[in-house]
């Protein structure tokens, strides 16, 4: 495969990586006193699937929220 297809690929794998990081960690909290949910106006997430969907489709602001909702839920 060409160099610059996987330079090109890199940012994408790396997000791919971050989602499932996010559902495992979700899903381990899930149920237990660290879980990790939050609410912006009339939406409330809380299940692991919701988060991996939310990373999926606006990684950029569901990811940073997902590591401080995290933080403050240890």
């Amino acid at each position: 495969m060409d160099p610059v297809v996987l330079i090109g690929l890199a940012p994408l794998f790396l997000v791919v990586a971050a989602d499932v990081w996010v559902y495992r960690d979700a899903r381990a909290r899930a149920n237990t006193r660290r879980e990790v949910e939050a609410s912006i106006g009339p939406w409330h997430i809380a299940t692991p699937e919701t988060w991996l969907g939310g990373c999926a489709v606006l990684f950029l602001i569901f990811f940073p929220m997902y590591l401080v909702v995290r933080s403050a839920s240890e």
